[in-house]
């Protein structure tokens, strides 16, 4: 065991192992050069991402920039897969979202930024040592139907709350899904039909442009396109900007978050425990998965993806990316079906999207400022749109109808409650009757189901 677990170690702290293969002496100047073009595209399509995720979590703009620049780096260099994007996901988005909002007060709107930096700080190494201990492979154990519900139930949280920031509403939609719904309604009276114009042509301008090129910057174009519209023809409309509501995006990048408790109470420390659990579960779980749908649409026929070393590598991002003024991240799927489709075939586009990605946000936060919220919002909803994949949905019902009924059941509980009791009670369902549907065509910790081809497929339509 301990040879076992040194092996694994000496493997681990490779930055540049199997994973370059396919870049050899004879070809390796043609993929430098495809794998620096994909780490461009990729950073111009993530800074409006990161920007969308980060507020929509609690967070300033800044901490989803810089977050998805260092982890790109840390992933490429420390990670199991040849071509997974490492980034802000919308997974963690409700989670997140609610520890910001406990503790945020009416002097520190972000003062539950320590305590979250906290929370990664203890989940980064469970993973660590999942990978060491060669547990990766449990990552491969959730049925498709509890992902797919489970993308559902994320889906529809995230469409819900940035609702109110297409409308043009100024109250925050936070709460719980009939509370959201409550504060929608009770605010209508403040919509304003250029923020809905906004939000509306965000998401048409990249969906357009996606399905004309993956080369086009989709939503770096859009946010312009929006800023524009709202410096000129809304001038007087008094929409909300990022500026507005966040102030100055800050250039200086060496900024450090120390982790914090909130206090010693034995509540405090047991909801430390239970993030720190639920981190863990679902970046590793993201990432695992990311990394496995990466080498079915890549067609890798090398050394494929290494679950120990994904959650090695997902577990120091996890431990140190927060604490560099950012937030919690994973293996983004979208993102990492893009550098895929561009060409990229080794770990060095995840290098170079770090490069690229703090260059151009630092040359553009003078400009990212002037960004309509209304726009952030179309953003989120078009990577909402895109998270339920009806041909997934199809599969999961045309396969089996006991998992198709689990898949209903994760969604409406992660929609209902939150997305741990959700996901963690439907596994539960599938562990006491897994037997049940196994026997039914069930292949256990088969992620995939029904014709080649179409789940990749799904993952490219995801992208755009």
């Amino acid at each position: 065991m301990k040879n076992t677990m040194l092996e694994r170690l000496k493997l681990f702290m490779n930055p540049f192992d199997c994973r370059y293969e396919d870049m050899t002496k004879e070809n390796w100047p043609l993929i430098a050069l495809r794998d620096s073009s994909a780490g461009l595209v990729v950073a111009m399509m993530a800074i409006p991402m990161a920007m969308g995720f980060a507020i929509a979590s609690g967070l300033r703009p800044e901490h989803g920039i810089l977050a998805g620049a260092v982890a790109g780096l840390i992933g490429a260099l420390f990670a199991g897969s040849k071509y997974n994007v490492y980034g802000p996901v919308a997974a963690l988005i409700p989670i997140i979202a609610g520890i910001m909002a406990k503790y945020a007060t009416p002097e520190d709107p972000y003062a539950g930024h320590s305590y979250l930096v906290l929370i990664c700080v203890l989940s980064g190494p469970m993973l660590m040592l999942l990978g060491l201990f060669g547990w990766g492979r449990i990552g491969n154990l959730v049925p498709h139907s509890v992902v797919v519900g489970f993308s559902v139930g994320i889906a529809v949280t995230i469409a819900l709350t940035q609702l109110g920031e297409v409308l043009g509403l100024k109250a925050a939609v936070t709460g719980s899904f009939l509370e959201k719904f409550r504060i929608i309604w009770a605010n209508l009276d403040q919509a304003k039909g250029s923020a809905m114009f906004l939000g509306l042509s965000t998401f048409l301008i990249i969906r357009v442009l996606l399905n004309i090129s993956l080369y086009i910057p989709a939503p770096l174009l859009a946010l312009g396109a929006g800023t524009v519209m709202s410096a000129t023809i809304f001038a007087k409309d008094g929409l909300t900007l990022v500026k507005t509501k966040y102030g100055d995006i800050p250039t200086d990048f060496l900024k450090v978050t120390p982790p914090a408790l909130p206090s010693w109470d034995l509540p405090v420390l047991g909801e430390l425990a239970f993030y720190a659990l639920a981190f863990a579960f679902v970046c590793g779980f993201e990432s695992i998965l990311a990394a496995r749908m990466a080498d079915r649409l890549a067609d890798n026929k090398g050394t494929p993806y290494n679950p120990d070393k994904e959650f090695w590598g997902q577990g120091l991002i996890q431990a140190f990316v927060p604490m560099l003024n950012g937030m919690p991240l994973s293996g983004a799927l979208a993102r990492t079906a893009t550098n895929i489709k561009l060409g990229a075939a080794t770990p060095l586009s995840g290098i170079m999207k770090f490069v690229f990605k703090l260059l151009l946000a630092y040359f553009l936060a003078d400009y990212l400022e002037l960004v309509p919220m209304a726009c952030i919002g179309g953003i989120l909803i078009w990577v909402a749109v895109n998270m339920v994949k009806p041909t997934e949905i199809k599969q999961v019902w045309a396969h089996n109808r006991a998992h198709f009924w689990l898949m209903v059941y994760t969604a409406v509980m992660v929609v209902a409650t939150n997305f741990l009791a959700g996901v963690l009670s439907a596994m539960a369902i599938y562990g006491v009757f897994h037997r049940w549907f196994e026997d039914h065509g069930a292949a256990p910790g088969e992620p995939h189901h029904g014709a080649p081809g179409k789940i990749e497929k799904e993952i490219t339509h995801a992208s755009r």
